[in-house]
């Protein structure tokens, strides 16, 4: 059966865990060679790559923190060393944080911004100096800013701006061939949600996937077939689309 992509090199940035290493195993045993990217979690992103080289795929682990531009540099050179080609970036790597109004702080804007849009944005503008015609940028952005969920107003602002930076990226960068689209999951089971829902009010999650029209909440595995199709040739008259995987949510 071939893969379809077979021959391309990824990055995967914040892949040590949930929907990024999801995503990075996907692409692997589509046929791409992959970079997990992780800022501090080594141990968990040596388990994604030795789950995708058990499996018979190529990965390697490159730390950076994707916010700060000598980093990301360096993980966009050290990909190219590794594997001699960079063809796809998924800018997977964020950071979630629930509070209200009276819980908002300058820090807190920073840190959720600093990762979630400045990282994006310094990651794109490494990458596409080593992409050719045909590469492809996925963003990872969230359905959570068409709900309105009370103490999440600086997190949604984070994922607006991913809505609203991708189809602009896509028309300045389609002069080069280089496609730029996003996937915005629904509310998805991995580690960090379920840290998260420590908050919550009992009976929440239940609510939650009665609201679902196919009736249950996302895996990782869901968002990354979508990421992978964007990140193939099958997307490619695909550009400055934001596809929503919710479950119809």
């Amino acid at each position: 059966m071939s893969k379809k992509l077979r021959g391309k090199v990824a990055i995967v940035t914040g892949s040590s865990k949930g929907i990024g290493a999801g995503i990075a195993a996907e692409l692997a045993s589509e046929g791409a060679r992959v970079v997990i990217n992780y800022a501090s979690s080594r141990s968990d992103a040596d388990t994604v790559v030795a789950d995708i080289i058990e499996r018979g795929g190529e990965a390697v682990a490159i730390q950076a923190d994707v916010s700060q531009a000598q980093h990301v540099r360096s993980l966009v050179e050290s990909t190219v060393k590794a594997f001699g080609r960079l063809d796809i970036l998924v800018n997977n790597a964020g950071v979630f944080e629930n509070g209200f109004l009276e819980q908002f702080s300058s820090e807190v804007f920073h840190r959720l911004f600093d990762l979630n849009v400045l990282g994006l944005l310094l990651t794109t503008q490494a990458a596409v100096e080593r992409m050719g015609p045909g590469s492809a940028i996925i963003n990872i952005g969230s359905n959570v800013t068409r709900l309105r969920l009370p103490g999440s107003t600086v997190y949604c602002a984070t994922k607006a701006a991913v809505d609203s930076i991708t189809p602009l990226l896509a028309r300045e960068l389609a002069p080069r061939k280089i496609r730029v689209n996003s996937v915005n999951p629904g509310y998805t089971d991995t580690e960090g949600t379920r840290s998260a829902g420590v908050d919550m009010p009992d009976g929440f999650l239940d609510q939650l996937v009665s609201q679902v029209p196919l009736g249950r909440v996302g895996k990782p595995e869901d968002i990354a077939k979508v990421a992978a199709f964007l990140a193939s040739d099958d997307a490619g008259w695909v550009t400055g689309e934001i596809v929503t995987a919710s479950g119809g949510w």
